[in-house]
């Protein structure tokens, strides 16, 4: 996997104007990166009750992708095993740090391991990860089972 440096967040504000532009579907594509994934999703899951991440963000990201001129098929745009796998993992992140300032919440995990973007492939092999079967839907891991509190530290 390539290195890729991490592109940490300022503060809080930014990360909600993320939050906000993938919801309606105004971010620019070129911000939609793996950084700007996983912090609009821990800002879901620590800001908005009323969104449930699993169930809505599967929506969410295929409109976004299709606004942004992309589009969801087998190859490209929304996958939901990687979807699913990172909800769990920035779920189980945020019970290590749940009254950290949001921005403090994001870069942190940004560092942690569930924030690398090869994390993943701990649990699937690649082809499993990358496999039609897997963007279409959920799939088990083939390598090992997700721990939450164990794949947090």
């Amino acid at each position: 996997m390539t290195d890729h440096s991490i592109r940490c967040f300022p503060d809080d504000a930014s990360v909600r104007r993320i939050g906000h532009a993938l919801l309606d579907c105004t971010l620019p594509r070129a911000e939609w990166t793996h950084e700007a994934h996983l912090a609009a999703c821990l800002w879901l899951l620590a800001e908005r009750p009323d969104v449930l991440p699993e169930r809505d963000l599967p929506a969410i990201i295929r409109a976004y992708n299709v606004s942004a001129g992309g589009v969801n098929d087998d190859h490209q745009g929304y996958h939901e095993t990687l979807t699913q796998l990172y909800i769990r993992g920035v779920r189980a992140f945020l019970v290590t740090m749940p009254s950290a300032p949001l921005v403090e919440q994001v870069n942190a995990l940004l560092v942690s391991t569930i924030g690398r973007r090869d994390w993943p492939l701990q649990f699937y092999s690649r082809e499993r990860l990358f496999s039609v079967a897997a963007r279409r839907d959920w799939i088990e891991p083939d390598l090992a089972a997700f721990q939450p509190f164990v794949a947090a530290m």
